[in-house]
């Protein structure tokens, strides 16, 4: 079942958002060669509880950590670790925030260091994917526009779009419907509302988009060990356009 926001659930949603946001501003100070992502994790769930926040992913169905933090072929829900990162790694990190019942959600793909113009461009075209399916995001328009506006950028590209993981509804729990594919036709699937409030979080492969699971039955990598990127917001359908609840300071 799909719950339409009201404007005060919308804000709630905000303020949570913000505090996402500012944790992802502070990585880019703190994501440097040497460092561990175990460090990492310390770091944000120690800033996000000064904040009265919970790090909502610790302890969600059993994972846990306060981020999802993946290297390079790990397409998402890695875990972290205490190996000091590498010089032009490429690191996505994904967290949910929980404040005053509500939850906001982001994931972003940083260079450890200075990055390849291979990661570079990587990174770039599926950021690029991300807003490309944001702005589909209007009243009227289908879920299947979306999908479809992310899979023609990243195919165009020479990229393959991830099929196993979707965004999704938030609110009051991580996890809502809709599911929200990044791929697909457009004019097809749920029709969107004014109201909605939906995580949209592409998956951009190098190579194949098939993907495998790790011994923990978390962390999923690609098949053939190309690199994997990944950018998400959460974002509220409004009558004037999608509005990101989850975006960054310049």
């Amino acid at each position: 079942m799909i719950i339409i926001k009201t404007k005060e659930e919308i804000e709630k949603i905000a303020r949570a958002g913000v505090i996402v946001a500012e944790t992802h501003h502070r990585l880019r100070e703190w994501i440097r060669p040497g460092v561990t992502t175990m460090e990492l994790d310390r770091l944000v769930e120690e800033f996000q509880r000064g904040e009265g926040a919970i790090p909502a992913q610790k302890g969600y169905n059993g994972f846990p950590y306060a981020i999802c933090a993946s290297l390079d072929d790990e397409i998402c829900h890695g875990f972290p670790s205490n190996t000091p990162l590498r010089e032009g790694a490429l690191l996505k990190v994904d967290m949910v925030v929980e404040l005053d019942g509500y939850m906001a959600d982001s994931a972003w793909s940083y260079a450890v260091g200075k990055a390849s113009e291979r990661v570079e461009r990587l990174m770039r075209v599926t950021r690029e994917c991300l807003y490309k399916g944001i702005e589909q995001a209007v009243p009227g328009a289908r879920l299947g526009d979306i999908g479809h506006a992310i899979q023609t950028h990243a195919e165009a590209n020479g990229y393959q779009v991830v099929r196993d993981f979707v965004g999704h509804g938030i609110g009051k729990e991580m996890h809502e419907d809709p599911k929200v594919l990044h791929y697909g036709q457009p004019g097809r699937g749920q029709r969107l509302q004014k109201g909605m409030v939906l995580t949209i979080e592409p998956m951009i492969n190098e190579g194949a988009w098939h993907c495998k699971l790790d011994d923990n039955q978390w962390t999923a990598r690609t098949v053939d060990g190309s690199l994997s990127a990944q950018y998400e917001h959460t974002i509220a359908i409004t009558e004037n356009g999608p509005v990101i609840l989850t975006e960054q300071k310049p």
